[in-house]
């Protein structure tokens, strides 16, 4: 099994450095370095993280204008936006490359059910890490999600 895990920090590499081999999982930092890889190596599913606050602007994934007018102008606003969303963002960016593989959330939507049915339904294969889930609860999920994959793990687009 090997896990492209998109994140901004290096927590969610910790975690996984606890259960699996470093030969295991890759780590980048943004969606762009992310369809980068994609486009050159493979992977059987995406860990990917739903907040981007330690991204520098340019590599955040959305249309930082378009944002901005949603919030009366205000760049603040808007990039705070884009960082909150930034998951979604890589998400979108990703199947419209093609890329079907499994993706983990770094995220609990069990409280919002509605949130949840739309993006998995937009989204497939995907699910999500309960928040305060250990490693033996990751890779469960992991190893769940890229057993049944109906590409039997294809990689990328």
């Amino acid at each position: 099994m090997r896990i492209l895990i998109i994140e901004d920090g290096h927590e969610y590499h910790e975690l996984f450095s606890r259960f699996l081999p470093r030969d295991q999982w890759i780590r980048v930092g943004s969606g762009p370095a992310a369809l980068d890889w994609l486009g050159r190596e493979v992977a059987d599913a995406i860990f990917l993280d739903m907040r981007f606050d330690r991204a520098p602007p340019a590599e955040l994934l959305g249309d930082l204008d378009q944002a901005a007018e949603r919030f009366n102008g205000d760049p603040v606003q808007a990039r705070a936006f884009l960082e909150d969303h930034q998951g979604h963002f890589i998400l979108a960016a990703l199947r419209q490359r093609g890329v079907a593989l499994p993706v983990l959330l770094a995220a609990d939507l069990s409280e919002e059910p509605r949130r949840w049915a739309r993006l998995a339904a937009r989204y497939a294969p995907l699910d999500g890490l309960p928040e305060g889930a250990g490693p033996d609860e990751a890779r469960s999920l992991l190893q769940a999600m890229v057993g049944g994959h109906p590409e039997g793990g294809d990689r990328g687009p």
